[in-house]
């Protein structure tokens, strides 16, 4: 019963974003720009040639597409909220985690889109995957199961904060830093030593780590594991947060 519950509020969410056409616009620019602006900006001054750093830094790009794409999760279940539909899902006879779990699967549509719109156009513009075939399956599998972990970190923000504008900001100061202090953009050998020791530990240096491993060829099984290992634990905690906390709240 719930998760056909869950599956109904997945359908509403996404026929939300397929009704707009903004939002189709906005998580299908939002990647190509960052991907143009950062390899075409950036890839001379960083790898000495812009297809090089295309190869180096499109499997960061992919990670930090799904932290910043994924804040739709937590601004959109606050909306609900702040619309009162929230009060009318309560006087429904449904699961109160549905409508969490759909805006989460829903969510990983989103993402799952925006990443093969980056991956194409990469594509498009010489980039080449050297894993083959298993690598870019694993690779795929990751980039789902890493948005199903940062939809439930996202969906946490959503129901525990009270205003869009706190929702957003909570957003940006968690995606922003974790983001640019990691291997993601640049080698993290290129910055200061102590930096280095944050970005070592930094999730988003071991997911982008895993997704290089899976897309170009290189060592694959300890990033790999340690990226399930995060991806696991995000979700149990921040699922069990986010479901908690919603049911206080609604």
């Amino acid at each position: 019963m719930t998760l056909s519950q869950t599956g109904v509020m997945a359908r509403r969410n996404l026929l939300h974003v397929l009704s707009d056409p903004q939002q189709m616009i906005g998580m299908s620019v939002q990647p190509l720009m960052f991907l143009l602006l950062f390899v075409y900006v950036f890839g001379g001054a960083i790898s000495g040639s812009t297809r090089q750093y295309l190869q180096f830094v499109l499997p960061g790009l992919i990670v930090q597409g799904i932290g910043f794409g994924t804040t739709q999760t937590a601004l959109g279940l606050n909306a609900d909220f702040q619309r009162g539909l929230i009060d009318r899902f309560r006087s429904l006879p449904m699961a109160r985690s549905a409508v969490v779990a759909g805006r989460v699967t829903a969510d990983i549509a989103r993402t799952a889109w925006s990443s093969l719109i980056i991956v194409g156009a990469a594509a498009v513009l010489g980039f080449r995957f050297h894993g083959g075939l298993p690598g870019a399956l694993g690779a795929a599998g990751l980039v789902l199961a890493l948005g199903v972990a940062m939809c439930w970190v996202m969906a946490f923000l959503g129901v525990w904060l009270r205003s869009p504008e706190s929702v957003q900001a909570a957003g940006f100061m968690v995606i922003m830093p974790l983001t640019f202090a990691s291997s993601a953009l640049v080698p993290a050998a290129s910055m200061p030593g102590w930096l280095q020791a944050f970005v070592k530990v930094n999730p988003i240096t071991i997911f982008a780590d895993a997704m290089r491993g899976l897309m170009l060829g290189g060592p694959v099984a300890i990033p790999v594991l340690q990226a399930v290992a995060w991806i696991v634990g995000l979700s149990a905690l921040f699922g069990a947060l986010t479901v908690s906390w919603y049911r206080r709240r609604a």
